[in-house]
């Protein structure tokens, strides 16, 4: 299938191939890789093969390439030995190699830093004895299958960040995201659904943001002032699409102001369909209210370039094409700064740069068989 050329190569150019600033640097233009986990990496170490993997894609015009989720270097962070770590000396010289690569093809790079919370499952690896841990011990569905987490065990978490953060900035890599989506760690402690504190880790909005904000701190005084910090967070959970932050602008502001006054530099707001509306009243999406409320740049997410949202993928399902003038019309009246692409491009590296050519006839749908290998 292809796509009717409504697109004209010189509207997707002017419009996609603007640079834009995120903190001190600088993206070439305004798509991103968005962080998909892959599972190629054993013993948690990104090997050749993930190089030439991200490497093929700056090469080919992505501007900034948001890594997978990677874990943090404290115990309970992970569940698989097959996801890569962002600690341990062959990792990192492992994520040398992909920030050198990516640099060299003319891209920009960041690591997706990772906790995964009470989504752990006991005896999983990489550590196998490390327990589940979260902010109320609760998993997703409100169910115990964890510990709540101390005030060492948040002081530790808290460290592991800002220490991946500091690692990222030493061996090259252009900023950081933080992962507070899905329901994994951070946002486990943002949502009321699994943050049952009565602490100062707990409460209304606002307490609820505290572990956030304390590694947002921690972060951005373990890296240089110029330094990009990306957030990444989302209303759905891993298990409940139908999950919500917020129910008004004015609860999520409360969410996002106290991160964006701590040092976030960038929101990466993810939804499943990036053209929905986010609260009645109002055609801005999540991306917009956050660019909107916070002021800071915003990076826009969901079934970008295809008809037919992400989860599917994992049922074996593919998606057909869906035109990008909607996106385009959005990027011109800056509701947004940026579009994260995730299955299009892991399709195809070229993307990008049919994309911006204006090749929309080059595209192909999207086959789920894509999960299967590295491209």
């Amino acid at each position: 299938m292809t796509v009717a050329a409504s697109e004209t190569t010189g509207r997707a150019a002017e419009i996609l191939a603007r640079p834009v600033a995120l903190n001190g640097l600088t993206v070439p233009n305004r798509i991103v890789m968005a962080p998909m986990t892959r599972q190629f990496s054993p013993g948690g170490v990104p090997g050749e093969d993930v190089v030439s993997y991200y490497a093929r894609r700056a090469a080919a015009g992505v501007g900034l390439i948001v890594t997978e989720g990677t874990y943090v270097d404290h115990p309970s962070a992970g569940m698989s030995d097959r996801i890569p770590r962002f600690h341990g000396e062959e990792q990192l010289a492992g994520w040398a190699k992909v920030a050198a690569a990516v640099h060299e093809a003319g891209g920009r790079i960041m690591p997706q830093l990772w906790h995964v919370g009470t989504v752990r499952e006991q005896g999983k690896p990489p550590f196998p004895e490390a327990p589940a841990v979260g902010p109320s011990g609760l998993r997703l569905d409100g169910t115990e299958g964890g510990k709540a987490m101390t005030q060492a065990d948040i002081d530790d978490v808290v460290a592991a960040f800002a220490k991946a953060a500091a690692d990222a900035e030493r061996i090259g890599f252009d900023g950081v995201e933080l992962h507070g989506a899905h329901g994994y760690l951070i946002d486990q402690f943002l949502w009321a659904g699994t943050n049952r504190r009565t602490d100062a880790y707990g409460g209304d909005p606002v307490a609820r943001t505290r572990f956030a904000v304390e590694i947002v701190q921690a972060v951005r005084s373990a890296v240089s002032p110029g330094f990009p910090v990306v957030f990444r967070f989302s209303q759905w959970k891993s298990d409940n699409y139908g999950a919500r932050l917020a129910e008004t602008p004015q609860e999520l502001e409360a969410i996002l102001a106290p991160l964006a006054t701590a040092g976030v530099d960038a929101f990466h707001a993810s939804t499943r369909r990036y053209w929905l509306p986010e609260f009645d009243g109002s055609d801005l999406n999540l991306a917009g209210w956050a660019r909107k409320l916070t002021g800071r740049p915003a990076i826009t997410v969901g079934s970008v370039g295809l008809d037919g949202e992400f989860g599917r993928a994992f049922l074996g399902e593919g998606a057909e094409l869906r035109g990008i003038d909607d996106l385009l019309d959005r990027l011109e009246r800056d509701e947004f700064d940026m579009v994260a692409v995730g299955r299009a491009v892991l399709q195809d590296p070229e993307w990008a740069a049919k994309v911006l050519a204006g090749r929309f006839d080059e595209l192909t749908s999207y086959d789920a068989a894509s999960l299967t290998s590295l491209s």
